[in-house]
């Protein structure tokens, strides 16, 4: 449901990677203004894609129905900027900033009450798996938001931004983003996430809107926001 009180359903991809059957897009849709994803109580939701393609302005402007935690890698850099030297190059200190990242995340998912919403590229099938073990071990439902983008657009972000990637990392990460995107546009889940996504940078400029389904209802089951029923074996 957008802001002003109307809802403009825009169908989802499905899909990711280790893929076992067919499943139900990840409840996204865009109202007038945010983008808008519905999610359980209990629930993690990755927002990935390739460096630069617009995790962090998404997750710059967040709105919720109820209270959610949000992480991302730009409010941990922030704090370490001012304990170090103006000039200090955050290549230097990038890899602090990924450590405690991670180190929180894990924390988030253990103790929080509500849906813990989190930055990262996610473009290799480790790191993935890493999400859905955190996800089970948790106990949250695992939803994937892939922010489309092209290699191009993802560097241009990180010169706006002001933080560009070693050739040799974000070569990694493109390598990897092209079977990612084809096997969410092939429509198919892969083992141990709930629902996955995908939605054109251009939609991150809208900030995003969590809709938390109430105690005992499950965001991702019912009539697709799209207007149709998902596939089942």
């Amino acid at each position: 449901m957008g802001e002003s009180g109307t809802t403009d359903p825009v169908p989802s991809v499905r899909g990711d990677m280790d893929f076992t059957e067919p499943v139900p897009d990840i409840p996204v849709y865009r109202g007038p203004a945010r983008l808008c994803v519905a999610v359980e109580q209990r629930s993690l939701l990755v927002v990935a894609g390739l460096p630069g393609a617009g995790k962090s302005t998404l997750l710059r402007d967040v709105v919720a129905t109820s209270p959610v935690a949000v992480l991302d890698t730009d409010q941990i850099r922030a704090r370490l900027r001012t304990m170090f030297p103006a000039s200090t190059p955050y290549a230097w200190y990038r890899p602090l900033v990924h450590l405690l990242q991670n180190l929180r995340l894990v924390l988030t998912a253990l103790v929080a009450p509500g849906p813990v919403v989190v930055h990262d590229p996610a473009t290799g099938g480790i790191r993935r798996a890493a999400f859905v073990v955190l996800g089970m071990v948790t106990g949250r439902t695992r939803h994937l938001l892939w922010i489309d983008c092209t290699v191009g657009e993802a560097l241009a972000g990180q010169r706006v931004r002001g933080r560009v990637l070693t050739s040799r990392s974000f070569s990694r990460h493109a390598h990897n983003a092209p079977r990612m995107r084809a096997r969410l546009l092939a429509g198919r889940m892969p083992r141990g996430w709930h629902t996955a996504g995908l939605r054109p940078r251009p939609d991150a400029r809208r900030g995003l809107r969590v809709e938390v389904a109430g105690p005992g209802a499950a965001a991702g089951t019912g009539r697709h926001p799209a207007g149709r029923q998902p596939r089942r074996r």
